[in-house]
């Protein structure tokens, strides 16, 4: 609650309190009637209308986020030397008077679009780069007054500082720095370091100023008409660049796999015939063995034995006479 207003309320009660016993005076002493009492009132009401003005105009309550500065009549210079801090402070009333400045932190906004900025309409910084191309930039400017040095920025500038000084230097500063760089550069690789190049340039500019660079928001780059449809094809011959980068890409992994899936399919062909090769030598072995052991188990006998169950292989017993010949040859077994 603003102590110093409530103060100046009563006493405008009370003076107006004074005026219409006043008033009532008057018109009894028009009328002769008698007035006993209205005198002893009026001067009371008098009394704490001067008393409850002159308080009201000495008190004066400064605000956390603010600084006054106090403008007398019984100073040297015109001014006290120290800024009023936050809380509730008194002046000489009617000699002295407070102009009020915030220190907390200000944006300052200039951009393209409608009631984004401090100026109605397009408020963009037109700038011209390093290769003469056209650029439109939208920026903030967050700052605040330096409550140090409030007291010269006052002298210095008023209430003046944000047009004649915050708008000026950020616009003048930002087209410097935009001269500096090509279309390119402040496009992609180079727009942080002019962003800090703005920042510094403008830190500076700030100082020297009595007011403190918070921070610098470079916050979007517009282009002519021309100057983006020449970009916007580059990206498009660029995207069908990238595009047939991929295709060959494609083919070249597609190939290569079907060279893989031939060589898999071409080992296992080998693979498989030298499997089949070397299970016709282990065949072949072992045939051979199996043959020498039944040629080492072959006696006369036994092929006679042989011979005879080939020809009848239900006969258990043959018969033959004494001293006549077998009913056929048998096989020559001695003979190679």
């Amino acid at each position: 609650m603003n102590i110093s207003g409530v103060i100046q309320g009563i006493a405008t009660i009370a003076w107006m309190a004074f005026l219409g016993v006043v008033g009532t005076m008057i018109v009894r002493a028009s009328r002769n009637q008698p007035a006993k009492g209205f005198s002893s009132l009026a001067i009371i009401l008098l009394v704490a209308g001067i008393l409850l003005t002159s308080i009201g105009a000495g008190l004066v309550f400064i605000q956390p986020e603010e600084r006054g500065i106090v403008i007398s009549a019984f100073a040297a210079k015109g001014y006290r030397e120290q800024a009023l801090q936050p809380g509730l402070r008194w002046i000489i009333p009617f000699a002295e008077q407070v102009t009020r400045y915030p220190i907390s932190r200000q944006t300052y906004t200039m951009a393209s679009s409608t009631g984004e900025g401090q100026v109605a309409g397009d408020d963009s910084i037109r700038a011209r780069t390093k290769d003469g191309q056209e650029i439109l930039i939208d920026a903030s400017v967050i700052y605040s007054i330096d409550p140090t040095k409030i007291i010269e920025l006052h002298i210095n500038w008023q209430n003046r500082f944000q047009d004649e000084l915050v708008r000026p230097a950020a616009r003048n500063t930002i087209r410097d720095a935009a001269s500096q760089y090509s279309v390119e550069e402040i496009v992609s690789t180079k727009r942080a370091e002019m962003e800090q190049l703005i920042t510094s340039t403008l830190t500076e500019a700030f100082a020297s100023n009595d007011l403190v660079l918070v921070s610098f928001l470079l916050r979007d780059i517009h282009f002519s008409e021309e100057y983006a449809a020449a970009v916007e094809q580059k990206q498009i011959a660029e995207q069908q660049a990238q595009q047939a980068k991929l295709v060959v890409e494609q083919k070249k992994q597609e190939a290569e796999q079907a060279r893989q899936v031939a060589q898999g399919q071409a080992d296992a062909a080998v693979i498989a015939a030298q499997g089949a090769a070397e299970a016709r030598i282990i065949q072949a072995k072992a045939e051979a063995e199996a043959n020498q052991l039944l040629a080492q188990s072959l006696t006369p006998d036994l092929v006679q034995y042989q011979y005879i169950l080939k020809l009848a292989p239900n006969v258990q017993t043959i018969f033959i006479p004494s001293g006549n010949q077998f009913i056929l040859p048998l096989p020559n077994t001695s003979s190679p």
